[in-house]
């Protein structure tokens, strides 16, 4: 076992990376010298045919839509700049909308990085960017003048380097049970507008349970209940409303694809704590239907499994499929062993609480997955709707969130504090990084637009898409 160093030699080494890596330095946006078009494609090799037209319509509804559906994008620019060389399993894609509000085992509600399927070792430089840029695209987006929109970058970078002052002082085992409450967001909050608006997400956060959703997704008949199809977002693979194309054949195929589906079900019990696997087999298994989610997501498998207890009470499990992460694809550090295995590792570490369902397996066809609930007081910010004021204080939640995650899954919060200093150099750095990249997302969205008006891509929205199966 390697010998702990002391709190002096690693400030002296985050004062060193300095050297390899000036904090100003932060304001290049990196390699930008590819075809964003090409990338996506890329991106997109392995997932559903069908669904691939839906995530470029989603993404094409504006530059904040396609920021958040092209993260591999902003990997293949962030290779071509320098980095501390402080490295760790970074969230990988950091941006405003994979943070919100979750409900802990113990039922208390906090606020996190909520999406982790890019995650993997990188430099927590990347994440800083990532968040950084959102806030300048969608500031933008939303019409705010420049000059607020340089205020909420600068807060939630200047927040992210405070908070990690504060993390390089407190000791390991405080740092891993350090967590960010709705109530202790209150008690930070700048105004009353924004206390306001925290409580008003509690009461409905409180309200997004499996029992709400339950009536919303299923019927029950004869004391068996269906989720109800919903296409392109909700469908049965096997049914008349698949979008599965050729691979809908092997979920028709009943007893040797159950039977596989069953053995993949069983594997990732192995995977989560033995009272969890006892409270799981309290439950029957009633139904499973296909869900697209998200934007950057949208053509991988993703399965929502309906369990029953014997009270009638429900319990929704996602098993979404695990890819490579981009920022593996461009940050030498080893690929994964297992992709389900690599993201469930990578939240356990980087989340202060995680999911009680959270684990892995492997599918019938070799695709990797990993389970965890569907819903469970699951929230995340309306962003659109925020004042420049409010997403100023959201910035500034975020920008602890994301220290709290760094420095709890790195361990390097005295390294980092130490190679960010105490003046404002990073916070600017950030700050001029967030709108070149804007600019640099801006130019790739336009091409992007064009590929798709010409036909070189097809993008279609949910609606057209939903068209296609209405009588």
């Amino acid at each position: 076992m390697a010998a702990v160093q002391t709190i002096s030699e690693r400030r002296e080494a985050g004062k060193l990376a300095r050297e390899r890596s000036p904090r100003s330095q932060n304001a290049t946006i990196g390699n930008v010298d590819r075809d964003p078009v090409q990338l996506l494609r890329e991106n997109s090799a392995g997932r559903v045919d069908a669904l691939v037209p839906l995530r470029y319509g989603r993404m094409s509804v504006s530059p904040f839509t396609f920021y958040r559906g092209s993260a591999i994008l902003q990997a293949h620019d962030l290779s071509g700049t320098t980095s501390s060389g402080i490295t760790f399993p970074v969230c990988g894609d950091a941006h405003l909308m994979n943070f919100g509000g979750f409900a802990t085992p113990e039922r208390q509600l906090i606020f996190d990085l909520n999406d982790f399927d890019e995650v993997a070792m990188g430099p927590w430089e990347w994440d800083v960017k990532r968040l950084a840029a959102s806030f300048a695209i969608a500031g933008q987006h939303m019409g705010i003048d420049r000059g607020s929109i340089d205020d909420i970058v600068a807060t939630a970078m200047q927040e992210y380097q405070d908070r990690t002052h504060q993390y390089a002082e407190c000791s390991a085992l405080e740092l891993w049970h350090e967590i960010v409450t709705f109530e202790r967001m209150i008690d930070a909050a700048a105004t009353s507008e924004g206390r306001q608006l925290i409580r008003r997400t509690m009461e409905k956060a409180a309200g997004r349970t499996h029992e709400s959703m339950l009536g919303k997704m299923a019927t029950e008949s004869a004391g068996r209940w269906t989720i109800q199809d919903a296409p392109p977002a909700l469908f049965h693979p096997g049914g008349p409303n698949s979008l599965l194309g050729k691979e809908q054949k092997k979920w028709s195929d009943t007893d040797e694809w159950k039977g596989k589906l069953a053995a993949a079900f069983d594997s990732y019990l192995l995977t989560i704590a033995p009272e969890r696997r006892q409270l799981i087999a309290q439950f029957d298994l009633q139904d499973t239907a296909f869900k697209v989610v998200g934007v950057g997501s949208v053509g991988t498998f993703c399965l929502v499994m309906l369990f029953i207890d014997s009270h009638g009470k429900p319990l929704f499990l996602q098993v979404k499929e695990a890819c490579q992460s981009v920022v593996a694809r461009y940050f030498e550090a080893g690929n994964a062993a297992h992709e389900g295995e690599r993201v469930v590792n990578g939240q356990r570490l980087l989340q202060a609480a995680s999911d009680s369902f959270l684990g892995w397996t492997t599918g019938p066809a070799g695709r990797y997955f990993y389970f965890r609930q569907l819903r469970d007081m699951k929230i995340s910010a309306e962003v659109e709707r925020m004042s420049s004021t409010i997403l100023e204080g959201y910035a500034r939640i975020c920008g602890w969130a994301l220290a709290r995650a760094h420095a709890k899954a790195g361990g390097k919060a005295v390294e980092i504090a130490a190679y960010l200093g105490n003046g404002g150099r990073f916070a600017e750095a950030l700050t001029k990084y967030a709108f070149a990249y804007a600019t640099q997302n801006q130019k790739d969205y336009d091409i992007f637009m064009r590929a798709c008006r010409s036909g070189k891509l097809e993008a279609r929205s949910d609606e057209d898409m939903a068209a296609d199966f209405r009588v």
